[in-house]
């Protein structure tokens, strides 16, 4: 198993930029697929970004272009670098290790990002 620990959410002014980290713990770093996901008020978790262990990277479509996950196994780390923020990216960010044999999935407990001036 892992534990997942994120930081770097805060508030950020309409076109700032904000890095989030997610801190692995308990396990074998490398043996995960890592995912972010958000949840705002009143609206499903839904998926920001997925990096397989090959560096391999997937975005949704609503972030495309305006973030970039990359992970460093060396660290037990992944991260989410956001740009050209907008009040509508305000959310819960969360960070998910899913097992690239059990399919166990893991939770970090979130970080809050609020963009607003």
């Amino acid at each position: 198993q892992v534990q997942l620990v994120e930081s770097g959410g805060g508030l950020v002014q309409p076109g700032g930029s904000l890095r989030l980290s997610c801190a692995a713990s308990g396990s074998t770093f490398s043996s995960y697929t890592m995912s972010w996901y958000r949840q705002a008020p009143g609206k499903e978790r839904e998926l920001v970004a997925v990096i397989f262990r090959s560096g391999s990277t997937n975005y949704a479509d609503s972030m495309k272009g305006r973030v970039t996950i990359s992970r460093d196994n060396a660290k037990n780390t992944v991260y989410l670098q956001m740009t050209s923020l907008e009040p509508e990216d305000t959310a819960v960010y969360y960070c998910k290790a899913r097992h690239v044999r059990t399919f166990s999935d893991y939770w970090g407990q979130g970080t809050q990002v609020t963009v607003a001036s």
